[in-house]
């Protein structure tokens, strides 16, 4: 029997992932559907990626692919356009915050063509509960919402700043003005560290800027070269991780041996790295995530060319120096901070005195020390379970999350980044827009 009650969902998070969502969610005029959207800081579309406030802060994905929605990939082209851009092309690498913007933009123009079917809330969830078959979302103020499905969207979350915050993030308040000669250290070599470079650049930062990380490795650059069509018969899904690299490799060489480009085989992967990573064992997920995530992301994750260019002058020239080492701990020295590393391929310990230390060591990367009251209480009272490897939710292959019995409830989803246990690549827009308009399909269809 059908339910003519219209779905409605709670969408906790009103980033990247939550805005996408709720445009996907209203955009099939046929739909009767009520969506909420929470976001405490009541800022919408500007999560920790989009909320950048420099110009030189941008994505690194091109407009091209950055549209809200995977079956009208020239949407976030036209928008530009509409807004006279300056752009030849559609490879462009766009502003962070003009991203954030084109976001709020999909967002309400969802709610202006579905009139009385969207509502956002400056409000902080604390907990979720299922009762009959509907989910009761806490909030802070004191009042709850009943919905038929509650989906967390939280996005990434950033770790705390090591060292006893005497380590500082980039753009807190406890990142204050410099001696513009100063020294200083930025702990990580990833897309945070071009972020922490660039703010030191746009204050015409002068000193020595020391990178430390494990590997010492830097993000490389984009080429606008095309993906290389691979055929899934040709992946060998299942097998162990050196045999995976071995015909990894392969591929490479050969593409270059022919005078093409190496990302066109990391582009031309791409379709299949969700189904690569689920064939693999938690074993072999272990090892990719130790042994081969570092140089995986400085390959996958690019930086568009003229920051690329930049940085790469900026390591020549001497201002910048990377360090391949381990950081084993800071403390105050004087006026200023006193890091001590071991540097990689040694015993020794090293000392490094500077005028302050930038972490730039990514996101949390263990669910279970989340600092969000939902995920806590989640985990807390087994109504939902980190993955195995503790860097998501668990959740099946529709998003569902999934308790410590190892059930899935039904009406409780994930959507972003909480779900990379599962999906591991679903941290950037061409993947989350595609597993929203998938989860959006489902809710709207099920109506049983």
């Amino acid at each position: 029997m059908t339910n003519r009650n219209p779905p409605s969902v709670t969408i906790i998070g009103g980033g990247a992932s939550g805005v996408l969502l709720a445009a996907h969610l209203l955009r099939n005029p046929q739909s009767d559907v009520h969506v909420t959207l929470l976001e405490r800081r009541g800022q919408y579309g500007q999560g920790l990626a989009y909320s950048a406030s420099q110009r030189d802060h941008k994505v690194n994905v091109p407009a091209r692919g950055m549209s809200a929605f995977a079956d009208d990939p020239e949407h976030f082209w036209r928008w530009l356009q509409a807004r006279n851009y300056p752009a030849e092309s559609s490879w462009v690498f766009v502003p962070r915050r003009l991203y954030g913007v084109y976001l709020e933009h999909v967002l309400s123009e969802a709610g202006r063509l579905r009139p009385g079917r969207l509502t956002v809330l400056a409000e902080e969830a604390l907990a979720v509960r299922e009762a009959d078959g509907e989910i009761e979302t806490s909030l802070a103020n004191g009042t709850s919402l009943t919905s038929q499905h509650a989906i967390l969207a939280v996005g990434h979350e950033t770790q705390p700043a090591r060292g006893r915050g005497i380590a500082v993030r980039v753009g807190s308040e406890n990142d204050t003005p410099l001696d513009l000669d100063a020294p200083v250290i930025i702990l990580g070599s990833g897309l945070s560290m071009v972020d922490a470079w660039l703010s030191l650049a746009q204050a015409d930062h002068r000193g020595r800027i020391i990178v430390v990380s494990r590997n010492g490795f830097l993000p490389k650059g984009h080429r606008d070269v095309p993906a290389l069509p691979i055929d899934a018969a040709d992946v060998p899904f299942g097998t162990d991780l050196p045999q995976f690299l071995r015909w990894f490799r392969a591929r490479i060489a050969q593409v270059e041996a022919g005078g093409g480009d190496w990302r066109s085989v990391i582009d031309g992967l791409r379709p299949f790295n969700q189904r690569l990573w689920q064939s693999w064992s938690e074993r072999t997920k272990r090892q990719a995530l130790r042994h081969l995530r570092p140089w995986w992301n400085i390959h996958r994750h690019r930086l568009p060319p003229d920051l690329h260019e930049r940085l790469s002058a900026a390591v020549q020239n001497g201002q910048v120096e990377l360090i391949a080492a381990e950081f084993l701990g800071v403390e105050r020295h004087g006026e200023g901070v006193r890091a001590t590393i071991r540097p990689r391929g040694t015993t020794e310990r090293q000392t490094l005195d500077v005028a302050r230390l930038y972490d730039c060591g990514g996101v949390t990367v263990d669910v279970a020390t989340s600092s969000n009251p939902v995920i806590r209480d989640l985990i807390a009272t087994g109504k939902g379970r980190p993955d195995a490897l503790h860097i998501g939710l668990d959740v099946d292959e529709h998003c569902h999350i999934i308790d410590n019995a190892g059930q899935a409830c039904q009406h409780l989803l994930a959507v972003g980044p909480l779900t990379r246990g599962r999906f591991f690549e679903i941290e950037a827009v061409p993947d989350i827009r595609q597993q929203c308009a998938d989860i959006a399909k489902r809710i709207l269809a099920d109506r049983e």
